[in-house]
């Protein structure tokens, strides 16, 4: 496995991500991803781009939403040939989510009916796909005004529909408990764990993706050996880490994490390859950067895990 070109992680590395940020006692930060309205007549076609614009700009000043940039949003969607457009749908948007790492995505369409112009906005969960709806329409107020009121509109239903616009996000404890029973009365292997950690292109001393994933091993019953040992792995898993800085807000500092793994038996046979990225928030850098890596390394075990029983 090869970690992802640094450049191309410190862009993603921007933006809190999927299921992923924590910081003890603090309500979750929503990330939200807004994309041009549709706006196909002709009386309004210059209008799509413009009103997104203003909505992203509106929302910014929100202090539970962080904004995903709309240069960086246009540079990983044009990859994909989604594109900046109102076409995007509950369907598309846990897709969509994975790219960008947003949440909650604005999406819209503007037209004349009559003489008012008319501003519909559509609101979808990426990990949900609950949909919601905004509207504003005026014969006399300019899109400026417009786009002010939507976004104020749009803000308060992202905030208060937190709960169905995003997924539940388990406790630690209910994750365990949940692993604990998918190999209880099994015959666990021996595994060893050796994650090579990376942050900021300098390699990392105590990896705290190798840390996590041992200690849950642990915690649900597997014995974990490393080369010290007199016993042999049954199981090796093996992989690289990466975390970089994302952003900085007041005094909040994020940094995103990615991991990948790799798990094979000692026969050579491969169980599983399997990649996470995660999130996380904090007063320092260091420690949201561990605890994204963390975050992430969790992640995985729930998903490995249930595999390594003989």
């Amino acid at each position: 496995m090869k970690l992802k070109l640094i450049n191309s992680i410190l862009v993603l590395s921007a933006w809190l991500v999927p299921g992923a940020v924590t910081r003890a006692a603090d309500p979750p930060v929503l990330t939200v991803a807004v994309f041009n309205f549709d706006a196909k007549d002709e009386a309004v076609r210059e209008l799509g781009a413009q009103t997104a614009t203003l909505i992203n700009a509106n929302l910014s000043a929100v202090p539970e939403l962080i904004m995903v940039e709309r240069a960086d949003l246009e540079k990983i969607l044009g990859e994909q040939e989604l594109g900046l457009s109102g076409t995007v749908s509950a369907d598309t948007a846990a897709r969509v989510g994975q790219l960008t790492g947003a949440k909650v995505l604005v999406t819209g369409r503007v037209f004349k009916a009559d003489k008012e112009t008319v501003l519909v906005a559509k609101i979808i969960g990426t990990e949900t796909s609950r949909v919601y709806g905004e509207l504003v329409k005026s014969a006399a107020k300019p899109v400026t005004d417009l786009s002010s009121e939507l976004a104020q509109k749009i803000g308060t239903t992202i905030i208060a529909k937190a709960d169905t616009l995003v997924a539940k996000v388990e406790s630690r404890e209910e994750r365990i408990s949940k692993l604990k029973k998918s190999v209880a009365g099994k015959s666990l292997p021996s595994v060893s764990v050796k994650i090579g950690e990376r942050h900021f292109g300098a390699p990392v001393i105590d990896p705290a993706a190798e840390t996590e994933l041992s200690l849950i091993l642990q915690q649900c019953g597997f014995t974990v050996v490393d080369e010290k040992s007199a016993q042999k792995a049954d199981v090796e898993i093996t992989g690289e880490a990466f975390s970089a800085f994302g952003l900085r807000r007041g005094n909040l500092i994020s940094c995103k994490a990615r991991v990948e793994l790799k798990v094979q038996k000692r026969d050579g046979e491969i169980v599983a390859n399997d990649r996470q990225t995660s999130v996380a928030v904090d007063i320092a850098e260091q420690t949201a950067a561990k605890t994204a890596l963390q975050n992430a390394a969790a992640a995985l075990a729930e998903r490995v895990l249930p595999k390594l029983p003989k």
